[in-house]
């Protein structure tokens, strides 16, 4: 029994491989092996080339775009939405003629043709990567600071592709990223972070008062930032010494101000005339309780 349930299993294995074979035969299908990578640098032209033979009259040629969802870029031997009016077909080829940021992703194209198996199914997919030039960096400089105290200026770009790397530049100079390798009688304190763009001074000397930009490069491009001045200024003692005596001497003059009054009894003749005019309303009243007393009982 146990034999026959083998040689069953086997049989039955073998029909499915020659049902597939057949299929396969029927319905050919074959994938490109090699994942293409296309570059282009933004608002030139790029080429998404379908590896196929020649394109023939019986052929049937769709383009997609892959993503969160499947769009056509070509369909029914026309392009689709914005592909109409900056992109023409070469054979099985797409020719854009100004690629943007947005077109960047993964493609595929599909060709179905009949063929003596039957008909065969062929599909090529790449990826297009579109360069982008930074835009003109944001600059955080600030305007002043004081002597020997911690600053940081800040440089962004959100639009370059790759990231660029960042530069920074005192009154048109470039700043080595390494300030021990520069002169001598430059601040050598600060720490240059060109991935992240931030210029850091750990302890800030009237050296570093000046004007500031910093330039963001790529590949592609680079663009700087408009020079934002620093003043660099020295903590004035001397001006908070003398704030704080003259609010001593204000406090002392009040003070004795005070004691001159009280002395003077001007306190107590302005007390006691406030309890002589109570007692005098007092008095009053009591006045003219009494007639209207007296004016009842009568």
């Amino acid at each position: 029994m146990a034999r026959r349930s083998r040689h069953r299993l086997l049989l039955l294995l073998l029909r499915y491989l020659v049902v597939a074979l057949d299929y396969h035969k029927a319905y050919g299908f074959s994938a490109s092996k090699d994942h293409q990578v296309v570059t282009a640098i933004e608002y030139q032209e790029v080429i998404l080339a379908c590896k196929y033979p020649k394109k023939t009259s019986s052929s049937r040629l769709e383009w997609k775009k892959l993503g969160h969802s499947v769009s056509f870029v070509y369909y029914q031997q026309a392009l689709q939405g914005d592909f109409k009016d900056r992109a023409e077909m070469i054979d099985f080829s797409i020719r854009i003629k100004n690629v943007t940021r947005n077109d960047a992703g993964k493609y595929r194209c599909e060709v179905s043709a009949p063929s003596e198996q039957g008909q065969n199914l062929e599909e090529d997919t790449l990826t297009l990567e579109v360069l982008v030039a930074p835009a003109v960096p944001s600059c955080e400089v600030p305007s002043s600071a004081l002597r020997g105290t911690v600053v940081e200026l800040r440089c962004q770009d959100k639009e370059g592709n790759p990231a660029p790397e960042y530069t920074w530049f005192k009154d048109g100079i470039r700043l080595l990223e390494n300030p021990k390798l520069g002169s001598p009688s430059a601040n050598s304190s600060y720490t240059m972070n060109t991935k992240s763009g931030t210029l850091q001074f750990n302890t800030v000397s009237k050296l570093d008062s000046g004007e500031y930009s910093c330039e963001a490069r790529n590949s592609v491009g680079h663009r700087r930032c408009p020079g934002k001045r620093m003043q660099i200024d020295d903590l004035n003692i001397s001006g908070i010494i003398a704030a704080v005596v003259v609010v001593a001497l204000v406090i002392s003059v009040c003070g004795l101000g005070v004691c001159y009054a009280q002395r003077k009894g001007y306190f107590s003749k302005e007390t006691s005339f406030q309890k002589s005019s109570s007692a005098s309303k007092a008095t009053a009243m009591s006045e003219n309780d009494f007639k209207h007393t007296k004016s009842f009982i009568i």
